[in-house]
């Protein structure tokens, strides 16, 4: 894009505040950067001819004349997110301002493999474009979220724990043929984290995001960035031992919390509550269905049914158990829980609550707030399209 050519540092960062305060005056990006205001209205003035910047929108007056809202132009093209879970699929189009222009899910089995997987996301992605009447030169950069350690820098998967087939596959190559926009992968609960920092306008320093589905990970953000660790697999904390005594894990070990708390756990222990007797609502729905999920046990225990209850609880209890530990190395000011798991409700956010303070040093959760992601479903899509543009604007670079 020749729009991006030559530009300055000063420039750069200039666009880069602007997407990150989701929309401000000349005169708070202005404060913001510690520019002067005659040196940032002559860097938005220089952004906004070359189609870079746009004015959109007159924000709330103050006294005085009110002050347009400065955002990236819609006219430099789309972004793509793509958030791929376990047993899931979801894509968007995306504008600069990262509002969905075409959006689509579905389920998906990432354990059919990379080749079966993105097959689909390419045959998805054709569709959500021409839905917009855009065609792949309007891609500005793709961001995708995959359910396992990445490798940043080259945007491969390594060892991971639920989608073995994937190790060391090339996912940008795949896209590559399509596209010549820039593809970024990450983590899907790092995706989350960028979702909420982004939501947030980077207002929290260090926060925590738990992804509660089909396994547990957890988005680190430290210092107002998305902590990712030597090698990639920071916020690994599904694999941590909640009960020696525990079934054995994927990984090899016993007891993870992830073995024991997440979906398929809340499941298991759904079908036996069920086979045992202990709830007649969960025995009819097995009977009805062949199986059970997290959603049924959300729903007996909606209408009251003990043994639900009782289940949501254990696994709200042993997620808050591992999450004390973390709380208290880490020390976040807030804890975002999203994934499949919100669909439960208050009961399994407050068993996580009261294991959580009951486990954790005074000293760490004097302020610490815990709730639901307030993207909620959204949070992995956002997440896509915010590293998307953050790393399409690193890679566009400044001029030598």
């Amino acid at each position: 894009m020749e729009r991006w050519r030559g530009l300055t540092a000063d420039e750069m960062q200039l666009l880069e505040t602007t997407f990150w305060s989701a929309g401000g005056s000349r005169h708070g990006m202005a404060e913001r950067l510690g520019f002067s205001r005659s040196k940032a209205n002559a860097l938005i003035a220089g952004l906004v001819d070359q189609g870079l910047l746009a004015e959109a929108g007159l924000q709330r007056s103050s006294g005085g004349r009110r002050a347009e809202n400065l955002q990236i132009s819609g006219s430099l093209g789309v972004l793509v997110g793509v958030d791929i879970g376990a047993t899931s699929l979801d894509l968007a189009v995306l504008g600069p301002d990262l509002q969905p222009l075409a959006q689509h899910a579905e389920p998906a089995d990432v354990g059919h493999g990379p080749g079966v997987v993105l097959a689909r996301v390419r045959v998805l992605m054709r569709e959500l474009l021409a839905q917009c009447g855009l065609d792949a030169s309007k891609v500005m950069g793709i961001g995708m979220g995959v359910p396992g350690p990445v490798n940043f820098q080259i945007g491969q998967l390594v060892n991971p724990p639920l989608m073995p087939a994937w190790d060391g596959f090339s996912i940008r190559e795949a896209l590559r043929e399509d596209y010549a926009a820039p593809v970024f992968v990450d983590n899907d609960v790092n995706l989350m984290a960028l979702g909420e920092l982004w939501r947030l306008k980077r207002t929290l320093s260090n926060f925590l995001v738990i992804k509660v589905g089909t396994g547990i990970g957890c988005g680190i953000v430290c210092h107002g960035e998305v902590y990712r660790g030597a090698a990639g697999s920071a916020g690994d904390v599904g694999h941590i031992c909640v009960d020696q005594e525990g079934p054995r894990c994927h990984c090899g070990n016993v007891g993870c919390v992830e073995m024991m708390a997440a979906g398929p756990a809340i499941a298991r222990m759904a079908v036996h509550a069920a086979e045992a007797g202990e709830s007649a609502m969960l025995a009819e729905r097995l009977r009805a269905q062949g199986r059970l999920d997290a959603l049924d046990v959300a729903h007996a225990g909606r209408a009251g049914d003990a043994a639900a209850n009782a289940i949501i609880q254990r696994a709200g209890s042993l997620l808050g158990q591992m999450l004390a530990s973390v709380v208290n190395f880490f020390n976040p000011s807030h804890v975002f829980i999203g994934g499949g798991i919100t669909h439960i409700g208050p009961l399994f956010l407050a068993a996580v609550r009261q294991s959580v303070y009951q486990r954790s040093l005074a000293l760490s959760t004097r302020h610490l707030e815990i709730q639901y992601t307030p993207l909620g479903a959204q949070a992995g899509l956002i997440g896509a399209g915010v590293l998307a543009m953050q790393e399409t604007l690193k890679v566009k670079g400044v001029a030598p």
